[in-house]
């Protein structure tokens, strides 16, 4: 029997990691893993007090698996899609189960700092809307069942 990998995580490189980690936190309801929390006192991550490192962070599912990660990058050059001059690279995608769900997650996701790349919402056989994160990372939002 073939044994196969086990997908664990989604990495995004960033140049604010715990930036881009809060963009995901808040638009999919995911938590930090524990250790991973910002710190109450607003202060720098990452110090030789154990606070947790913005090098690293992952968030997880309310009930626990690891969904995404975020890596400190120096710089990062945003995809210029539909052109391809730089490619998209990676993107992820997310379903709401209506029209309405989607109008309302385009608004949560650009009030996040989210803007949009691409409008199909109009699409009668699959609406849909790609944003780019605050990184710059294009992801999709569409109707599906």
């Amino acid at each position: 029997m073939t044994e196969h990998p086990r997908l664990l995580q989604t990495v995004l490189d960033s140049t604010d990691p715990r930036g881009l980690a809060e963009f995901y936190r808040e638009l999919l309801g995911l938590r930090y893993r524990d250790g991973d929390e910002p710190r109450p006192d607003g202060s720098p991550d990452g110090s030789p007090d154990g606070s947790p490192d913005e090098e690293w962070l992952v968030l997880v599912d309310p009930d626990g698996p690891t969904r995404l990660a975020f890596q400190r990058v120096d710089r990062l050059e945003p995809t210029t899609w539909p052109d391809h001059t730089v490619p998209m690279q990676l993107h992820l995608d997310m379903t709401v189960p209506g029209t309405d769900g989607l109008e309302r997650q385009r608004a949560r996701a650009e009030a996040l700092g989210a803007r949009l790349v691409l409008d199909r919402s109009d699409d009668a056989e699959e609406p849909l809307y790609v944003l780019a994160d605050p990184s710059g990372h294009p992801f999709c939002i569409f109707v599906s069942d």
